[in-house]
């Protein structure tokens, strides 16, 4: 799964850290939602699309066997 997070954060001039403080996570956690190690709950998720003012499916993009075709 890509996520677009970092791109998405960076634009927004936000930092790993004030993310994470937003979210209740650590740190270590949004670097792994950024690269894409770690797959959200939709509660985590949905918080994300929020603070990014857009939709779930604008934050991840999933690939190969992770769509349903």
């Amino acid at each position: 799964m890509k996520t677009l997070i970092k791109e998405k954060r960076t634009a927004r001039n936000i930092t790993q850290e004030q993310l994470s403080e937003r979210l209740n996570v650590s740190r270590q956690t949004v670097i792994s939602l950024e690269k894409g190690k770690y797959r959200p709950s939709l509660i985590l998720a949905h918080k994300l699309a929020q603070i990014f003012e857009c939709h779930i499916e604008d934050l991840f993009i999933f690939e190969g066997d992770e769509n349903i075709e």
